[in-house]
């Protein structure tokens, strides 16, 4: 294996083993399609083929030792700011749940359950939707050490119907998209082959007529583009939605509003690799050991959520959601300022409000069915949507 940047660490041997696997399962499915899969099928082997994928295989992802951390992660203060929004939606029901999605190692659910069970408002029940049985088996262990009334419930699939909130934290990036270009007037898909002894990049023209109506309406005109387009991403807020009869749906990623997202100066789009804490842009580096991630377009993922029948309850920064759902008040509470607990939360806290950081990126959408219920934020910028 090589390394384009020798800033990033090489895989040790079994990794490499693992990789070289994936590669082969990768090769297979080129030869029943003709040769040639699109980067939207690619993307879904990669992270998510049954024991080989980088979400459901064996690999560590999370912390430290992972390739990436998320907001949960940084600090407990993340899951008590969103139990303050989330006990706002349960206050409408007394027979009320928490769904999650994508629970990672259940510290989002911890820190949840912590806070509502302190606040004596914890749900009838919290249940998880996980594809991967490693990261279920972490849940598990990770929430048997909760004590409180709620049950934990892990799901297959969504019931259907909710009666409470939906939470995707950091959900919706990992949606494989469609990669479409424009040149002149004609529009192609990216994808994947086999070439010269190796996986390689390449494009066919666009075959799927609801892509290229997307992308149409989405791509600035008269310039050569290439950008995502994911409507997978927009039919699951759109099913979630259908399925709430009284509560909402909350979303936290990193995105922009479509202006920003299909910005002329985006010209290439925001498909990235994440490996060891590094982030690349090749989706070909070490297939299987990478995470791959695309920005979300809260636009569409709004308008998925009010065809369903829901309505947006709010849009803000990270930043905004955060100090309206807290915090700060979180944070002070830690301890005295000059205190291990608090210096060491506070880090945290920065790195989760910064605009430098994770605060202007990251993003929080509310949508609402049946209750009316705002979301906890400084700012509202549901205009910009």
């Amino acid at each position: 294996m090589t390394r384009p940047d020798p800033s990033l660490p090489l895989p040790d041997a079994d990794a490499q083993a693992h990789s070289a696997r994936v590669v082969a399962h990768v090769r297979e499915e080129l030869v029943r399609s003709g040769g040639f899969i699109p980067l939207v099928r690619y993307i879904e082997l990669v992270l998510y083929a049954p024991s080989l994928g980088y979400y459901v295989a064996g690999a560590r992802k999370l912390g430290p030792a992972g390739d990436f951390v998320t907001a949960p992660e940084l600090s407990t203060l993340y899951g008590a700011a969103l139990a303050r929004q989330l006990q706002q939606i349960l206050s409408f029901a007394t027979d009320s749940e928490i769904i999650e999605l994508g629970a990672g190692r259940g510290t989002l659910a911890t820190s949840i359950l912590g806070a509502l069970a302190e606040g004596s408002a914890s749900p009838s029940r919290y249940r998880i939707l996980e594809l991967s049985p490693e990261l279920r088996a972490m849940q598990r262990a990770t929430l048997a050490a909760v004590h409180g009334t709620t049950e934990v419930e892990w799901l297959d699939r969504l019931p259907a119907t909710i009666r409470g909130v939906v939470v995707l934290n950091e959900v919706l990036d990992a949606i494989p998209p469609h990669v479409v270009s424009r040149r002149g007037r004609a529009w192609y898909e990216r994808g994947v082959t086999w070439r010269d002894g190796s996986l390689a990049i390449d494009e066919r023209p666009l075959a799927d007529a609801r892509v290229q109506a997307l992308a149409e309406a989405r791509f600035p005109p008269h310039i050569d583009y290439e950008s995502e387009i994911n409507p997978a991403a927009e039919a699951l807020v759109a099913t979630i939605m259908q399925r709430v009869v009284s509560g909402g749906l909350l979303v936290v990623d990193y995105g922009f509003p479509r202006h920003e997202y299909y910005h002329p100066d985006r010209h290439e789009g925001t498909l990235v690799g994440h490996y060891r804490h590094r982030v690349h842009a090749d989706p070909l580096l070490w297939p299987g050991l990478s995470d791959l991630t695309a920005h979300v377009d809260f636009t569409a993922v709004a308008n998925a959520g009010k065809r369903a029948g829901g309505r947006v309850a709010g849009f803000a920064t990270q930043a905004s959601f955060l100090i309206g759902c807290g915090i700060l008040d979180l944070l002070a509470a830690t301890g005295a300022p000059d205190s291990a607990d608090y210096l060491r939360s506070a880090a945290a806290v920065q790195r989760l409000l910064s605009p430098s950081e994770m605060g202007e990126l990251f993003k929080a959408l509310f949508l609402t069915r049946g209750i009316d219920c705002p979301l906890l934020a400084v700012t509202d910028m549901s205009q910009r949507l």
